[in-house]
């Protein structure tokens, strides 16, 4: 599919391993969110807008290019939270928005409880974050949501992606580049992914 990035790289495979592990706690799975996060935005960025700007260096005066300060990164509560930290760190003026969704036990369907954006939304290139893309559900509101508001430059990403939502989340927004860093088999009957790594947001929050 067009505008999908599955990671191969061998230290996201590396980490995401031990991500999996039940008997990681609460503070490495949540170091290991980050650090995923970090090395995944490294390829999402790659197109980032630069301008141009001239510095001196102790040798001499020279033309050089740096990161415009127009992005903007989109948590879906909660457990998109644990992926903003490692963004920041390569990104320390990136804006930083939330869209509060939660996942309907019975439909499966996703439910609007927030959603607080920056006012200049439409003019940045924003990224979505979720560490888990299993119906694509939640992602398509959050899509929607920021769609909505005038954005078009927008990218969601992903550390576990089941096929069956990457797949629904490309149907409905081919548009938007979905970058996941390991592709997983298949939903149970629950709506959960296999191998998977159990509910991202209590194994960073260190809640059942």
């Amino acid at each position: 599919m067009n505008n999908v990035t599955i990671f191969d790289h061998p230290l996201i495979t590396h980490k995401i391993a031990i991500m999996r592990d039940e008997r990681t706690g609460s503070k490495e799975f949540r170091e290991l969110v980050e650090e995923v996060a970090m090395l995944m935005a490294y390829e999402a960025l790659r197109d980032i807008n630069t301008k141009e700007i001239e510095v001196k260096t102790p040798i001499a005066t020279t033309k050089t290019r740096v990161v415009a300060k127009d992005l903007a990164i989109v948590p879906i509560l909660r457990a998109g939270l644990g992926m903003v930290n490692g963004i920041l760190a390569l990104i320390p003026t990136a804006k930083v928005g939330h869209v509060g969704l939660y996942r309907d036990h019975e439909t499966l369907e996703p439910r609007e409880y927030y959603c607080k954006l920056p006012d200049d939304i439409a003019e940045r290139e924003v990224i979505i974050l979720d560490p888990m893309l299993a119906t694509g559900g939640s992602a398509i509101a959050a899509i929607d949501f920021i769609k909505a508001r005038g954005c078009r430059n927008i990218k969601f990403m992903s550390i576990i992606g089941a096929p069956e939502g990457i797949e629904k989340v490309h149907e409905k927004h081919p548009d938007v580049h979905i970058f996941v860093g390991c592709k997983d088999s298949h939903l149970n009957e629950h709506g959960y992914i296999v191998p998977g790594l159990g509910d991202a947001g209590d194994r960073i929050f260190g809640t059942k």
